[in-house]
């Protein structure tokens, strides 16, 4: 018999009406956390992942809510890329402490590009205590292509699949000469000297940020590859990573939405555990 309830509401964003699902433990923490979910996904998330975890979550007493964006799932609006959703957040945290009394403090959990999301809006927020952050996206023309040499095509020269495809005479050479050397093109090219990059922008937005975060890297994952990869050329990042209010995890055999049971479970597991020592 579960511990928990579940209840479905909307709430407002700019005359915008968003949905939401509320898991309310019967003794709930005074913490609790919002999941802000990445694009395009809706507030179940990919294989029922978000809806799993909210409810690891409520059984182990943490009250948990997810919604859905503007323009996205069941909620009203025009669409709004990640980082144009700090109102939507907003909402979504003065509606969580309306539908749940005893919350003090709130935690963001985000995946990919709702991670860089959070960053953008914690600091924005005393609410906001604590940041999970599920292989952020720190993507550029340049990174991606970058991550690309280095973890893909690098990686199919040991491959067994692509030597047999080769001896079979079914290897599409066209293709992947063109997009190799586009590879090699994009990481050649300067990012633009008005703009920020994402990673930097983000690495100021978190240490901004006064509360404490939780980062969980999958091993198997070009998106957490490439996050690894700005950090490394970053000593300001490394540094920042390395300071007693960040929390490293890594999940080695890990794809990017964390597709297996066991993968979800540890997920939510340290999720909990992190949560409670705030």
């Amino acid at each position: 018999m579960k511990n928990f309830t579940e209840t479905a509401f909307s709430f407002e964003c700019e005359k915008d009406g968003l949905a939401a699902i509320l898991a309310m433990p019967e003794t709930a923490h005074a913490q609790g956390v919002l999941i802000i979910v990445g694009g395009p996904q809706y507030r179940a998330g990919s294989h029922r992942q978000f809806t799993l975890l909210s409810r690891s979550l409520a059984e182990a007493g943490i009250p948990c809510m997810r919604f859905d964006y503007r323009g996205m799932g069941d909620s009203e609006g025009k669409l709004h890329i990640f980082d144009e959703v700090e109102k939507d957040i907003r909402a979504a945290v003065d509606a969580f402490f309306s539908h749940c009394s005893q919350l003090e403090k709130v935690v963001l959990w985000g995946l990919c590009d709702a991670a860089s999301a959070a960053i953008f809006y914690a600091h924005r927020d005393l609410r906001v205590s604590g940041l999970v952050l599920a292989n952020p996206w720190v993507r550029t023309p340049q990174g991606e292509a970058k991550t690309q040499l280095k973890h893909y095509y690098l990686s199919k020269v040991t491959d067994p699949h692509l030597w047999r495809k080769l001896i079979s005479g079914k290897f599409d050479f066209a293709n992947s000469i063109k997009g190799f050397f586009g590879a090699v093109s994009k990481a050649r090219q300067e990012a633009p000297k008005n703009d920020q990059p994402l990673p930097e922008r983000m690495r100021t937005d978190l240490e901004g940020f006064q509360g404490s975060s939780l980062l969980i890297l999958s091993g198997n994952d070009l998106v957490a590859r490439e996050f690894e990869d700005a950090v490394k050329a970053s000593d300001a990042w490394q540094n920042l990573l390395d300071s007693p209010k960040v929390l490293r995890q890594i999940l080695p055999d890990a794809d990017h939405t964390f597709s297996s049971r066991l993968w979800r479970d540890q997920v939510a597991e340290w999720t909990c555990d992190w949560v409670k020592k705030l």
